[in-house]
């Protein structure tokens, strides 16, 4: 238990660290363009640390700290008889919290328009990594192991990839709401090693992949949806001159 207690806090930790990571407002374009820039590259080393850390324990087995067959075993011994699938549902959580709190009236960082092709965004990113690294992975499941799809977790990708697309629209004015999220992504995580469905390696990565990619999705993004449509005006206006009658018009484009 004293393993599991601190592979789960560790893991907290670093999502902790993500939750710090607010966007800070700039007084011109060039300043929110650098404000995102250093927030994208603080991601990228704790997601990149995750998926690190996930690699390194699925390639060596007997020079980590934490062993994954060891986290198994104490899973195995202390809640043998774990089932439940609420995180096959929880994964969504922090999605329908962002919809939800913003239909009640809390605006996030972004518009409907905006939002939603930010979170299509990652959600296509998170999908393709996952899918990718599963298939050149092909690492047994501890449940089942002719089942070659373990590495990267993609139920805790889903999870760490909402939670930080909540992290965004509401993480700088409401660091709550972050830790929640964050919070949520990790109980996931706990679950599928109680299901038995994944190796403590397999969260980690999957939380990095998770964090990388909804961060790259805002990086990239134009913010043009939801844009006001331009405005035109037609002014028409009579006129005389020489003897002879006519109008004008003049027609504006804003």
């Amino acid at each position: 238990m004293k393993i599991f207690g601190a592979v789960v806090l560790c893991c907290f930790s670093f999502c902790k660290h993500v939750d710090a990571q607010t966007s800070l407002p700039g007084d011109s374009v060039c300043a929110r363009k650098a404000d995102k820039k250093r927030e994208f590259m603080r991601s990228v080393k704790v997601s990149g640390a995750l998926i690190a850390v996930g690699a390194y324990m699925t390639i060596d087995d007997n020079h980590n700290v934490i062993n994954r067959y060891k986290v198994r075993e104490e899973r195995q011994e202390h809640f043998g008889n774990f089932k439940t699938n609420v995180d096959d549902y929880l994964i969504y959580a922090p999605i329908a919290g962002v919809y939800t709190l913003n239909a009640l009236g809390l605006k996030g960082k972004n518009n409907f328009g905006n939002r939603t092709a930010l979170l299509i965004k990652s959600e296509v990113i998170m999908l393709a990594l996952t899918g990718s690294i599963k298939r050149l992975a092909g690492e047994p499941r501890p449940d089942r192991p002719y089942e070659r799809n373990s590495f990267p977790s993609g139920h805790t990708a889903q999870a760490f990839m909402a939670a930080t697309f909540m992290h965004k629209e509401y993480g700088a004015e409401h660091p709550a709401i972050s830790v929640l999220a964050y919070g949520t992504a990790a109980t996931v995580g706990a679950m599928r090693i109680l299901n038995d469905r994944h190796w403590i390696s397999d969260v980690f990565a999957g939380a990095g992949i998770g964090i990388l990619s909804t961060n790259l999705a805002y990086l990239t993004h134009q913010y043009k949806w939801g844009r006001r449509p331009s405005k035109t005006s037609l002014l028409v206006a009579p006129m005389y001159g020489s003897g002879a009658y006519g109008m004008s018009a003049v027609l504006h484009f804003n």
